[in-house]
């Protein structure tokens, strides 16, 4: 038995140190993030390759897309900001949720001419909160949800969300409680207006450059 314990005990001192390897390796690892605004509605954008296999399998539905943005919003309105005036004021009353799913080629600001981006870099445990965040905003009966009407351009599409949408729990709002729960340093309450979440943004993180 004696001559069998520094075996033993070299294995577990090897596995000790495999351990904080991966431990070590695992802290080290950065995802970049980005938050679009388009001046009154901001978004998640996550590459698609940096998701995990078991999250979002809503994303199989743009098998080309390099990045997707997400966006949560009212379901009576954002659909179709052009409805008119009615639907505009039917987004002031507390109601159900959608989600916009947008495939881009490229980060939003190669994409898009007319939007703020903020480039953010997360540790794996929070990137791993960040698309925790993302999975469960969407409204599923089973494993996945399909989509229910296209989105607002070519390359996207709505699908049913969780929470309810309204003046005091806006996208924007949505947007700035998923970073919340990534520790970046920003507060969701009082969040309900694009700048009111790109202003915090931007006394630590520059606008990534064009």
């Amino acid at each position: 038995m004696a001559a069998k314990f520094p075996r033993i005990a070299f294995f577990v001192l090897f596995v000790i140190v495999l351990l904080a390897a991966a431990r070590a390796a695992a802290a080290g690892e950065v995802y970049v993030v980005y938050v679009s605004s388009n001046g009154w509605h901001t978004g998640i954008v996550v590459a698609t390759d940096d998701i995990p296999a078991g999250k979002i399998p809503e994303a199989a539905d743009f098998p080309e897309a390099a990045y997707l943005e997400f966006g949560w919003g009212d379901a009576g309105f954002y659909p179709k900001p052009d409805a008119g005036l009615f639907a505009a004021i039917g987004a002031a009353f507390p109601g159900p949720a959608v989600m916009h799913v947008a495939a881009l080629a490229a980060r939003p600001s190669d994409f898009f001419a007319d939007v703020e981006e903020v480039e953010l870099e997360l540790g794996m445990e929070e990137f791993t909160s960040l698309i925790r965040y993302l999975h469960e905003s969407f409204a599923r009966d089973g494993e996945r949800v399909e989509a229910t009407a296209p989105g607002l351009y070519s390359f996207s599409k709505f699908y049913p969300a969780t929470g309810i949408f309204s003046l005091n729990n806006t996208c924007n709002t949505w947007t700035a409680r998923g970073l919340e729960l990534a520790e970046v340093n920003v507060q969701s309450s009082g969040v309900q207006r694009a700048e009111d979440l790109m202003k915090q943004l931007r006394r630590f993180a520059q606008p990534a450059e064009r």
